[in-house]
């Protein structure tokens, strides 16, 4: 049995640079992951793909990404997959911009491959590309810049150990309507990526905080948007260096300098939310 761990991933930035011929849209983005993670085990066990979570609602068929994972891996190696059973104990929050999902069918990949070794690393990529935009980086993992769909991946210097207060409203999002909003709408703004690029280089976690920024927080529908930016306000009056959205979110994140005002800060969070977790960059 492999156990494996799916570490979820913010977006320190995220520009959406124009829609393409395919219907997808060019994006522009720094990924950083972080230790808050799920746990899976994986087992050769009986015939066919069986996914159990410890979230009733979560898809234990195909439509689990998990599941298409190890159908992908087997499918790209031209092999028939053996019975295989995983579980999913839950922890990222799911539907939320940090790549709960994509995470888990990127921790199914690396595991498949450490035990069988059946792909090139080439083929593992494409085989995480098909699966969603999100799993290749989540393969990747670390702090990459992240362009096309999000799986042209450069490798950038490496986020120094900041601590980090994620926290989930108790809403979610459909990626799609925001896309959609974001084709017509005129954005105000976009994020200072080359400036975030040159802090990361120089490892200066405030000044790469102060450049955080997220287009769909534009486009977000007004009450949830409230939320949001009453979230970022707590985060940044509890000391946080910056706080943004990730991804489509609802998630939104804050970097601190020091665990204590961070966790002073999720306290306070957790008055009002449930999901709120004190993490930090890996």
């Amino acid at each position: 049995m492999m156990e494996l761990f799916a570490r979820g991933k913010l977006n320190l930035t995220l520009d959406v640079l124009g829609k393409r011929a395919d219907g997808y849209h060019d994006l522009r983005m720094i990924m950083q992951t972080v230790a808050l993670a799920d746990r899976l085990t994986v087992a050769e066990e009986g015939t066919g793909i069986h996914v159990s979570s410890n979230l009733s609602y979560l898809p234990c068929d195909g439509r689990n990404l998990a599941a298409r994972a190890a159908e992908a891996y087997f499918a790209a190696a031209g092999r028939e997959a053996p019975g295989l059973a995983i579980s999913i104990e839950k922890v990222l929050p799911v539907c939320a911009g940090v790549a709960g999902g994509s995470s888990d069918a990127a921790a199914v990949l690396r595991g498949l491959q450490e035990k069988y070794n059946l792909l090139s690393k080439d083929a593992l990529q494409a085989a995480a590309t098909e699966i969603g935009s999100d799993v290749p980086y989540c393969l990747a993992g670390g702090t990459m810049l992240a362009e096309g769909r999000g799986e042209v991946l450069t490798s950038l210097p490496p986020m120094p150990e900041t601590v980090v207060v994620i926290c989930k409203p108790r809403f979610f999002v459909r990626t799609p309507m925001l896309f959609a909003a974001i084709d017509a709408a005129k954005l105000r703004c976009h994020p200072d990526t080359a400036g975030a690029l040159e802090a990361l280089e120089a490892g200066d976690v405030a000044r790469l905080a102060r450049r955080m920024y997220n287009v769909f927080e534009d486009v977000m529908p007004a009450p949830r948007a409230a939320v949001i930016a009453a979230i970022k306000k707590t985060l940044i009056d509890g000391g946080a260096l910056g706080a943004a959205m990730s991804g489509t979110g609802p998630t939104v994140f804050g970097l601190f300098a020091d665990a204590a005002p961070a966790n002073k800060t999720a306290a306070r969070l957790r008055r009002e939310y449930r999901d709120v977790f004190v993490s930090k960059t890996v």
